[in-house]
């Protein structure tokens, strides 16, 4: 399974892409605003707990309604981790590490890294779509699409 799904994850990689983020849209360039010190203030203490527990329910949620095959940045992927599992996972993604998971058939990626302050979701159909937008929500967080029209 796990030459397969790094092919699987190559390609999606390379599709367009949704980002699951505290802000509501992207930061333009030029902004005059401190975009990354306010990134660093959120990737710091009981701040990165809370987006860690916010991002951790998106993905408990969306493992409701598709199964996820998920990988930590080795060989091994795992399909459908116990809950607690996948949380201390994602939470080792976002201090320093990364974490991919496959979405149902493995037609939609979501991805997380270290030092990010949002999770990335890849070629998601328009079903998984507005339900990753419904949870998104619910967890206090924006759904929003950059400029990666491909």
């Amino acid at each position: 399974m796990g030459h397969d799904c790094n092919q699987i994850a190559e390609t999606l990689l390379e599709k367009p892409y949704w980002v699951i983020d505290f802000l509501p849209m992207q930061v333009p360039p030029q902004s005059r605003g401190q975009f990354f010190a306010v990134e660093q203030y959120y990737l710091t203490g009981e701040r990165r707990e809370h987006l860690c527990r916010q991002f951790a329910d998106v993905l408990l949620g969306l493992n409701c309604y598709y199964d996820l095959i998920v990988n930590r940045g080795d060989d091994d992927w795992v399909e459908n981790p116990e809950p607690i599992t996948l949380v201390t996972w994602l939470n080792e993604a976002l201090w320093h590490g990364h974490l991919c998971a496959l979405i149902g058939e493995g037609t939609a990626l979501l991805t997380a890294s270290g030092g990010d302050t949002h999770l990335t979701l890849y070629n998601p159909s328009p079903e998984l779509l507005k339900l990753v937008k419904q949870l998104a929500t619910a967890a206090g967080l924006h759904l929003w699409r950059p400029d990666n029209d491909q």
